[in-house]
């Protein structure tokens, strides 16, 4: 690859942000993270960082502050629902340093979805209150809305709810060069393809080549996932690595993707 006519990858990146006591205290496993990492990839949005935090205003507003300076784009989940302990929206407002107050467009759309007003509950009007100026995400669902404050998107953290939230609003998203993959299995344990594959990372500096160690049929089994935008020297890479490993008497297979 020429380094004078290669023009640089286009790199978005994205931070999810899980808001919620019961992660952290184990009660409830998070399914939304490897859901919009995969959907975001797809877009061409790299997931550059993670982090899973309380329901601690406090806390939710210095990590908001801090990553929607860092990243393209923000996502949260949880924390928009009826109850007292949920404050993700409220914490948002306090972020951008705006006030919070009933949606008119989120207050319609529940009254029209619950219809009978005892069923619009005090609780339930809680989740049509949104930052100023935030834009409505929809929830196709249990239609309560997320939000849009400039680079940060708000949702809830029921599952089937983000993966529609995020359906709802992903064309909203301007992404970069999408990120392409190849996988080559060998039966060669990491301490033996160590040396060599680190040798291939420095020669192809820029893919991202990772190890994952595994069994299979009760046997050694090491995924080596490349990974690039680039899918002529993804193919270079892997032959090379293959014809290596072959070289050091190891079985190697490249997965279809």
């Amino acid at each position: 690859m020429s380094e004078a006519t290669a023009a640089p990858p286009k790199i978005v990146t994205a931070c999810i942000v899980v808001i919620g006591n019961e992660i952290l205290s184990g009660r409830t496993k998070d399914a939304n993270i490897p859901y919009l990492a995969t959907e975001l990839g797809k877009l061409g949005v790299r997931v550059m960082e993670c982090r899973v935090i309380p329901d601690v205003e406090a806390t939710i507003v210095a990590t908001i502050n801090e990553v929607r300076a860092n990243f393209d784009y923000v996502f949260t989940t949880g924390g928009i629902g009826p109850t007292h302990d949920d404050i993700t929206a409220d914490s948002i407002a306090r972020a951008f340093g705006v006030g919070i107050s009933e949606h008119p467009e989120a207050v319609a759309r529940m009254t029209r979805h619950y219809g009978d007003s005892t069923l619009f509950t005090p609780a339930r009007r809680r989740m049509a209150r949104v930052p100023h100026g935030a834009t409505l995400v929809d929830n196709p669902i249990s239609v309560a809305p997320g939000f849009q404050m400039e680079n940060v998107f708000t949702f809830a953290g029921i599952p089937m709810i983000v993966e529609s939230m995020f359906q709802s609003m992903k064309h909203r998203l301007v992404g970069g060069d999408p990120v392409l993959s190849r996988t080559v299995r060998t039966n060669l344990p990491e301490g033996v393809i160590a040396e060599p594959l680190g040798a291939l990372q420095k020669r192809f500096d820029d893919l991202d080549i990772g190890s994952y160690p595994g069994f299979r049929a009760g046997k050694v089994s090491v995924s080596l996932v490349l990974r690039g935008t680039d899918d002529a020297r993804l193919v270079a890479a892997a032959a090379e690595l293959i014809d290596t490993i072959h070289g050091m008497n190891g079985e190697a297979e490249e997965l279809v993707q």
